[in-house]
């Protein structure tokens, strides 16, 4: 079982920066793909961004290219999505996610979910 838990959202300006971090349990963390998906009040989830096991391979939504990247360190058991230049548009609530072990696609099906966390961009 892998337990996720997303932190540093909040309310920032238009043309502003946050950086998410997603906390991970267990000693699988350095084998599992992750992702960061965010959804918007009357809108489908979104997929934002995805990593590798080890970063080797990583997906940004149209979007958010050249404003989000997303990373991890193994050490850490952690993952972030830095955003910068944020936008109105980018409000939403963002969830990290994992899929189960040795599923090094960055697609399909996300397993394993955060709480998620808010951002809310002001403009």
């Amino acid at each position: 079982q892998v337990q996720l838990v997303e932190s540093g959202g909040g309310l920032v300006q238009a043309g502003g920066s946050l950086r998410l971090s997603c906390a991970a349990s267990g000693r699988t963390f350095s084998s599992l793909t992750m992702g960061w998906f965010r959804q918007a009040p009357g809108k489908e989830r979104e997929f934002v961004a995805a990593i590798s096991w080890n970063g080797g391979d990583r997906f940004h939504e149209d979007s958010v290219k050249g404003r989000f990247t997303i990373s991890r360190d193994n050490a850490r058991n952690t993952v972030y999505l830095q955003m910068n230049s944020l936008e109105p548009e980018d409000t939403a609530v963002y969830y990290c996610a994992a899929r189960r072990p040795n599923q090094p696609s960055l697609y399909g099906s996300y397993d394993y979910w955060g709480q998620g966390t808010q951002v809310t961009v002001s403009s």
